[in-house]
């Protein structure tokens, strides 16, 4: 119930962070004019949305498609999605007023300031910055970003890992010298269920991204997404399957959910500029990516993350830009993005993948696409969670965290608690600490959970 009410929280949290502060400071400018290239400075609490929408002479109304209610609507998913990749990997042991601290902060400032740089024609590493001579202002190119490879995912990642490392391992995750314990996870079935579900809302986060359906080519580019998400993702999930055979001779469903959603971050980026066989390596490399940096969150840096938010949204973003620097092909960059930021002519400029060509500019605005999202969002999240931790209120007390947080901060259990029907319940041995052993009695209640007192602590 605890993990439950946090994704709920994330958006409504974010849905007034964003609308106070977070909009602004992403695309807000003032009339007939740009703001500076770091951070936006217009619009707050949607004041000129508001004048003018309800401007009927027109005088005003040209600003009304950059900064008019549907944008903040769309943008707002966006945020709240870069918000609660770090609910999961800091589950279990962080205190709840941090958690809506630190929820409102990456909400209204932090992942508004990154929107800025790459989204907005103002920011400073964006391909729609075209204040020099036509061009982007960062090499005649900036950043391919179509979707949010970067932007949403490294942010929810970066400040994921700043989260889980700062709050420490949940109790009994490692023992005294420091081997990994397995704590399984909650149940199957809803990971199957929640992968369905974020692959089906790609496809409004990924070809939406177009921002428009409206004429022929649009609809061609819009297909296109559609089509380089869906061969991403179903390759990511077949290269874990059979990675996985390889390595212990079993199947893995989980991983494969997994290996799809890595698929899915990976190709955001790229999806607009990619052909879709280059589609389908990203998401065979995404799929290796998410299990190597899986393994080294928790074996080498020992940074617990019980969902794994960091291997797959700041590795496999992290993968994702970088792809599209190597092959973003020239027809689709000057389908896609026009004269904006890549000049009259892409093709003569040579500004697309480098293995089609390409001199390199993209490649390397990509590379500092990735080091300034995990320098800023580093830098921020990880001082407000240290800050946090200073204060003693970060993490949930021993006790609590040990009772699980369903019954020490709800009173109550996700199926209901009792044993006749079907709940569970963690009982402590004599010490009051490990194991932590779940007892089911029969129905869905009697599973291995990880979350709440649904978990064995070893």
């Amino acid at each position: 119930m605890h993990v439950l009410l946090k994704n709920a929280l994330d958006a409504c949290t974010g849905a007034l962070g964003f609308y106070l502060f977070g909009y602004a400071f992403a695309f807000g400018h003032r009339p007939n004019e740009l703001s500076n290239g770091f951070i936006g400075d217009w619009n707050f609490a949607l004041s000129y949305t508001a004048q003018v929408s309800a401007d009927d002479t027109g005088a005003l109304f040209d600003g009304f498609p950059t900064q008019g209610w549907h944008m903040w609507f769309f943008q707002w998913s966006f945020c709240a999605a870069a918000t609660t990749i770090v609910s999961g990997a800091v589950a279990e042991r962080c205190n709840f007023a941090a958690y809506l601290a630190y929820a409102f902060f990456l909400s209204s400032f932090v992942y508004p300031v990154v929107v800025h740089w790459l989204w907005s024609e103002s920011g400073w590493l964006s391909p729609f910055n075209t204040k020099q001579d036509g061009e982007a202002l960062i090499l005649g190119t900036g950043a391919i970003d179509f979707a949010g490879s970067g932007v949403v995912h490294m942010t929810g990642g970066m400040a994921a890992l700043m989260g889980a490392w700062i709050i420490g391992p949940r109790i009994g995750r490692y023992d005294a010298s420091g081997k990994v314990n397995e704590m399984k996870g909650h149940s199957s079935t809803l990971v199957v269920m929640g992968t369905f579900l974020l692959w089906f809302g790609f496809y409004g986060f990924n070809p939406g991204s177009n921002l428009a359906i409206s004429s022929r080519s649009a609809c061609v580019i819009v297909s296109r997404v559609a089509v380089a998400t869906t061969l991403s993702a179903g390759t990511a999930g077949l290269t874990t399957l059979m990675l996985r055979y390889l390595k212990s001779g079993t199947w893995d469903c989980v991983l494969v959910c997994n290996g799809c959603l890595a698929g899915l971050v990976s190709i955001t980026a790229g999806c607009a500029v990619l052909e879709p066989w280059a589609a389908i390596i990203c998401g065979a490399v995404a799929a290796l990516v998410f299990m190597l940096a899986e393994y080294f969150v928790l074996y080498r840096m020992k940074v617990d993350d019980p969902v794994s938010a960091i291997a797959m949204h700041l590795a496999c973003g992290m993968w994702g830009v970088m792809y599209v620097g190597l092959m973003a092909k020239p027809q689709f960059v000057r389908d896609v993005y026009g004269t904006k930021g890549f000049g009259p002519d892409v093709l003569s400029t040579k500004k697309f993948g480098i293995f089609y060509g390409g001199h390199g500019q993209l490649l390397l605005c990509q590379f500092l696409e990735v080091l300034s999202i995990c320098a800023w969002v580093g830098l921020m999240m990880g001082a407000f969670f240290y800050a946090l931790a200073l204060a003693k209120r970060l993490r949930v007390p021993v006790d609590q965290e040990l009772a699980g947080l369903d019954v020490s901060k709800h009173n109550n259990e996700v199926y209901g608690g009792g044993s006749a029907d079907g709940g569970s319940r963690g009982h402590a041995n004599a010490t009051g600490v490990a194991p932590f052993q779940a007892e089911g009695r029969g129905g869905i209640g009697g599973g291995d959970g990880d979350y709440g007192g649904n978990r064995e602590l070893h």
